[in-house]
């Protein structure tokens, strides 16, 4: 199992080591922002309705210094390209390439106002949150930004983290083109350990739901995150589809209750009315987000109840949901939640996130982990030729900076590798002289059975 941390003084010091080696100079901050889960509450939060989310340990991090040039100078660990990408910061930022920057242009965009002259500044990110699967890194990467801009300009009083993350989402629609809801930036930016949010996305208010003690001794559930490693190619239109025939949805259900202008102001009956006035898709879409919505709030009072049992029954609920009416799920998602409900201790499981590939979320005894992580990695590479990964999910603190000069020293491990290195090139390093080694003993050993020979 993958150990899930935060940000650490050893990352830190590794950007920092970057940033001098890129930019010649050392920074001055560290921000951070992390990656996201849904517990329940999918594709709901662009029809005003409720979300459940909570923030991962996973983060995206920036360590970065303002400049006087007016240009941002952007590096990324995750990114083979040696360059800094740069752009000037100005009325005049589109979008381009890299296709990666798109998104910090979006942020810088949304704080030009704010930006003092030739406001500038450099910087390099590293992410641990998984691109593609699923759990905000978009997100995260926008928040983080965010949050060193921010601080680089002195603290913004009058950017409240939701004013964050309304602009975060901004910046996604105008620079990433995806009609997204506010849940994952807002998420990112305001996240409280121990917590999942109850966000209602329509005042933007929300409610703390604690999920129990997550130390080892602790009783009660715990939450699994599997990441299927699939990310199925889309034509680009199935999120901004799926926008559309809400709409189309609302504007039926308008001529009949006029107090209506979101699907979450619409009840299960009141579809009903409208079924022969819009096509079976139309239908389908409006009848998830309705049912939705009334799983999540089903699932915030069973969770206050300690009522696990349902808990996980509604997020089962809501699997077949996104896989029959909303149709954002895959063969491979599928057959992870049909393995992980075949284990016992799982109380539920579903998809998490966009769709068409990425996560699941489990709700499991802590119990049964062990045993859901054997059962389902080995059926699940057999059936799909694919290998999966599993987190244990802690809710853990929304985005944040500090001075480096803040960040306790790095412990002594020993050799450290270069985060832009996956585990198998760190180690290349010591493959050579451990060879040279074996070679030297294997030489003396022979000379040595020799010598006794001859003597």
């Amino acid at each position: 199992m993958i150990a899930m941390t935060s940000v650490d003084a050893s990352v830190v010091k590794s950007l920092v080591d970057i940033f001098i080696a890129k930019f010649k100079y050392e920074p001055v901050v560290v921000a951070f922002a992390p990656g996201r889960v849904n517990l329940i509450g999918e594709h709901t939060d662009y029809n005003d309705g409720f979300v459940l989310p909570f923030a991962l340990p996973m983060k995206t991090s920036i360590v970065g210094s303002r400049t006087e040039t007016g240009k941002c100078r952007v590096f990324s660990t995750a990114q083979s390209n040696s360059e800094a990408a740069e752009f000037c910061i100005d009325p005049s930022i589109c979008t381009g390439e890299p296709v990666w920057v798109n998104y910090i242009k979006g942020v810088v965009c949304q704080y030009l106002n704010d930006l003092p002259s030739g406001f500038g500044f450099d910087c390099v990110v590293h992410t641990t949150v998984p691109i593609g699967s699923g759990l905000s890194s978009s997100a995260s990467l926008e928040v983080a930004v965010a949050t060193l801009i921010e601080f680089l300009c002195g603290g913004l009083p009058h950017v409240t983290g939701v004013e964050k993350a309304r602009r975060c989402q901004k910046a996604e629609h105008d620079f990433a083109h995806v009609p997204c809801g506010i849940m994952d930036q807002y998420i990112s930016a305001m996240g409280a350990a121990g917590n999942l949010l109850l966000i209602d996305c329509r005042s933007n208010s929300f409610e703390l739901v604690p999920f129990g003690n997550q130390s080892p001794a602790a009783r009660g559930p715990v939450i699994v995150v599997t990441n299927s490693n699939v990310k199925h190619a889309l034509s680009g239109s199935e999120y901004p589809d799926r926008v559309r025939q809400c709409r189309l949805a609302v504007e039926a259900l308008q001529k009949h209750y006029p107090r209506v202008t979101a699907l979450r102001d619409a009840t299960l009956e009141m579809l009903e009315t409208i079924r022969s006035e819009v096509s079976p898709t139309v239908f389908n879409r409006a009848k998830h987000c309705v049912s939705e919505d009334l799983r999540t709030l089903a699932t915030v009072r069973a969770l206050r109840a300690g009522d696990y049992a349902t808990a996980g029954r509604c997020m089962t609920e809501s699997h077949v949901s996104l896989q029959r009416d909303y149709e954002v799920s895959c063969a491979e998602i599928d057959v992870l939640v049909d393995l992980a409900l075949q284990v016992p201790g799982v109380l539920g499981s579903r998809i998490t996130g966009g769709g068409f590939g990425g996560c699941t979320v489990t709700l499991v005894e802590r119990d049964s982990v062990s045993t859901l992580q054997a059962f389902v990695s080995d059926h699940y590479e057999r059936q799909t030729g694919a290998k999966c990964e599993f987190y244990v999910a802690v809710p853990s603190e929304g985005a944040g900076a500090l001075n480096i000069c803040d960040v306790p020293p790095a412990p002594k491990t020993g050799r450290r590798g270069d985060l832009r290195k996956k585990p198998a090139a760190a180690m290349s390093g010591y493959v050579l002289p451990m060879a040279i080694v074996a070679v030297a003993i294997a030489v003396v050993f022979v000379m040595a059975r020799q010598q006794a020979s001859r003597g």
